[in-house]
């Protein structure tokens, strides 16, 4: 494909399958997505080679390379396999709804597959069905009642995309930890209890205090659920000049 910055290969999505071959284990590249999706859930992105999945499908490495490039498009296949489970949050008759259908739908799909949040907020995911999920969250924040031109709706976006990969990240980052460490938040605060004791006996630290004292250990779920009303709130109201 010529481009204007040269010659380029067509994208994954655009070459069409290779033609099948006489072998005794057929293959197809949702097939070889669905195999690197099972091993990153397993393993880990870091877990995760071309020559495990071929040892897993039953076949020689170099006959993945006739149907991926190379690991960029193993893992743009991937993650537009797990856009299509977002995908099927689809469309609902107010906007707001759809937007919280799809977002909700990303969190659970990030837990599901925790790899999934290392690669959002990258470069931009063009697979067919990540343009699909785009396509929706993008014309329900369209209707939002602050959303008047294309700038604000280009604002919209960012805020919402900026809220779902930070608190998915984090999210992600406290259940990696927890495991690895074999100590959850309570454990950890009870450890550090005598020094954090001492530093807020300072009085150096007051809302620190009163968070520490006062505030509960809120549920990850509904945490994520009432952040995200308020960004839709934020992007409700109509936009200072």
């Amino acid at each position: 494909m010529d481009t204007p910055y040269g010659s380029a290969p067509l994208p994954v999505w655009e070459r069409p399958e290779p033609q099948p071959r006489a072998a005794p284990v057929p293959l197809s590249r949702a097939k070889i997505a669905a195999t690197a999706i099972r091993l990153a859930d397993a393993h880990g992105l870091d877990g995760l080679s071309v020559r495990k999945i071929a040892k897993e499908l039953g076949v020689g490495p170099m006959r993945l390379y006739d149907y991926v490039i190379n690991r960029s498009e193993l893992l743009d296949l991937m993650v537009d396999a797990v856009y299509a489970q977002i995908a099927e949050a689809g469309q609902h008759s107010e906007w707001r709804a759809t937007v919280l259908a799809i977002v909700h739908r990303t969190r659970d799909a990030a837990l599901d597959h925790e790899w999934f949040a290392d690669l959002l907020g990258g470069r931009p995911q063009m697979g067919p069905h990540a343009l699909a999920v785009g396509e929706s969250t993008a014309a329900a924040l369209s209707q939002a009642p602050g959303v008047r031109t294309i700038d604000d709706l280009q604002r919209a976006l960012g805020a919402l995309n900026a809220f779902v990969v930070g608190a998915l990240r984090r999210e992600i980052t406290e259940r990696r930890t927890t495991r690895s460490t074999g100590t959850d938040v309570s454990d950890w605060q009870a450890a550090l209890g005598p020094y954090l004791t001492r530093m807020l006996d300072t009085g150096r630290y007051p809302t620190v205090a009163r968070l520490v004292i006062d505030g509960a250990h809120l549920d990850a779920g509904e945490t994520f659920h009432r952040n995200l009303t308020t960004i839709l709130d934020g992007i409700t109201s109509h936009p200072h000049p």
